[in-house]
């Protein structure tokens, strides 16, 4: 048996054996340039970047395209940190299970270090804003979900949190946008050096909402007299620091038990999957798919390793916005959100089990194909049906990714906006479309209406997924009973009239009475949930 611990350069041939790939570099030698000139800070240390970011580092130090690591900071969960990133020398072994039921097993040591950084934790927090006064820090990556990046409540305000952090200053935020900026704030006092901020979360125009999270901070600063003009001229100087677009798309679920078993049964030893008080799952190994992207503006104004060497695709910020288009709002995640809010309703414990289902195949199809992919820019560095073509008979349909509907429909109110929001908005600002044609994204929409009252198609009660937004809507639907006659607008009115769920208010644009129909069918009792997917497919369905 080999663990992660072990010393991979003098006892190579016994990880060698075990067929996995081990790094070109001491890990020791990163650590310590790491400690001397930080190149790399990326906040967040979940599976996407313990697969996928870490990944690309490792490529780079291989490649000596690089010398130091990257540099983790964990803002949600200590006990990633204490218990998966210390403990086993910030190594991960990260595992690519491939379509044909194979894995491909790397170990991963380009974690320079890490901290969790939270004001209550003076040692990261110290540590952190002494890497952001050092000038050799060229950029700083994101992977934090949506919620992230969260300043306003449901209307739109400032949440009492953030009006803290206006409040207090730049000494100890609470939010991580706060956080972030009070870094900022320390880099502009002692040098003013340049940087790039690059948000590699799944949203459209990420950097865009980066930009406008940390303005939002620094300006109530400045209102209130507690930095001077200088910073924010300093966010603002394009020069001195930007905040570069991104798209990235890999299929990273939590660890997988199964994968544990084969990775013991295979001889590596550290299979120990860790459900943390906070509800993170993380194991010293990871999981993910074979296919994947990421698309980085490139907007670097101190500078970047190559990271084009380790297959990031480097644009403008036009290509990265159509790039991520595609994938957000069209080609991926809406289909991705469709089979989660279906499965939980449907009893799934698996998205390749629903894909293998006619029905719910049918109705990603007609979404994709019908509804999306008309309204897609062609981003040109990706073909937009090819994009979808290899989703849907290839990543989907993989056994060996263990992806659940009840991950994916985590945080689901945040993502709407972007996955069906945008597209919505694109039939309504061309003449030559009418947003009333659309069929499957307002039999999605309430079907997440559906979701939320946690009763299934069979009327069992099950587990809504984590949502920020949970406490608000679920009260109006909690109450429904299937078969019962009710006043179906009356309870879904303050839910599609909310813009910030839907980007627009549905009954304004003449969606709302469409969603409620499609409500009212799926509440007439057990099994009237794919009974309508179905019926919908036949009567207004293509594929």
């Amino acid at each position: 048996m080999v663990r992660l611990n072990d010393d991979y350069l003098q006892n190579s041939n016994e990880f060698i054996q075990k067929k996995i790939i081990l790094p070109q570099y001491d890990q020791d030698t990163v650590v310590e340039a790491t400690k001397k000139a930080p190149v790399w800070v990326h906040f967040g240390g979940g599976n996407l970047f313990r697969c996928f970011h870490a990944g690309i580092a490792q490529q780079l130090l291989n490649q000596k395209q690089m010398t130091s690591g990257v540099i983790v900071a964990e803002t949600y969960d200590d006990e990633v940190i204490d218990q998966i990133y210390h403990p086993y020398n910030n190594r991960v072994l990260s595992v690519t299970m491939k379509s044909d039921g194979t894995l491909d097993k790397e170990l991963v040591a380009s974690v320079g270090a890490s901290v969790y950084f939270n004001r209550n934790n003076t040692t990261g927090w110290n540590y952190l804003t002494d890497v952001f006064e050092n000038p050799t820090l060229q950029f700083v990556t994101f992977s934090i979900t949506e919620k992230g990046y969260a300043l306003t409540d449901i209307n739109g305000g400032l949440t009492p949190i953030a009006q803290g952090d206006i409040s207090a200053g730049p000494k100890k935020p609470l939010t991580n946008m706060g956080a972030v900026a009070h870094l900022l704030y320390a880099r502009y006092q002692r040098n003013q050096a340049p940087l790039a901020l690059v948000s590699t979360d799944n949203f459209s125009q990420n950097g865009a909402k980066l930009e406008q999270a940390i303005m939002t901070i620094a300006q109530g600063w400045k209102d209130n007299q507690l930095v001077d003009a200088g910073f924010i001229q300093y966010l603002q100087d394009r020069s001195k620091i930007t905040f570069p677009w991104s798209m990235i798309d890999r299929i990273t679920p939590n660890p997988s038990e199964e994968v544990a078993q084969k990775l013991a049964a295979a001889g590596f030893d550290d299979t120990q999957i860790l459900h943390t008080v906070k509800h993170t799952n993380i194991a010293p190994f990871g999981n993910t798919e074979e296919t994947h992207y990421l698309v980085i503006e490139d907007d670097f104004p101190n500078g970047r390793p190559p990271l084009e060497k380790a297959g990031v695709l480097m644009t403008d910020r036009q290509t990265v916005n159509d790039a991520d288009q595609m994938k957000v709002t069209a080609c991926l995640n809406p289909l991705h959100t469709a089979l989660a809010i279906f499965g939980n309703l449907l009893g799934y414990q698996s998205i390749a089990a629903e894909v293998a289902n006619p029905t719910l195949l049918g109705l990603i199809k007609n979404l994709g194909y019908q509804e999306d992919l008309p309204v897609v820019k062609d981003p040109k560095i990706i073909n937009p049906e090819e994009f979808i073509n290899q989703l849907i008979t290839k990543r989907l349909p993989n056994k060996n990714i263990p992806d659940t509907p009840q991950r994916i429909a985590a945080d689901t109110s945040q993502k709407i906006p972007i996955r069906y929001g945008v597209t919505i908005q694109h039939y309504l600002d061309d003449p030559k479309r009418d947003v009333q044609n659309l069929e499957f994204i307002p039999l999605i929409l309430a079907g997440w209406c559906r979701y939320l009252m946690g009763i299934d198609d069979q009327g069992q009660s099950f587990t809504l997924s984590p949502d920020p937004m949970l406490k608000d809507v679920q009260p109006y639907v909690k109450s429904i009973k299937l078969g019962s006659a009710i006043d179906v607008h009356q309870h879904l009115q303050p839910i599609l009239s909310n813009k910030k769920i839907f980007g627009n208010d549905l009954y304004a644009i003449n969606l709302g009475t469409k969603v409620e129909q499609y409500f009212a069918q799926m509440i007439t009792g057990k099994g009237a949930v794919i009974k309508t997917i179905q019926q919908t497919i036949s009567e207004k369905g293509n594929y």
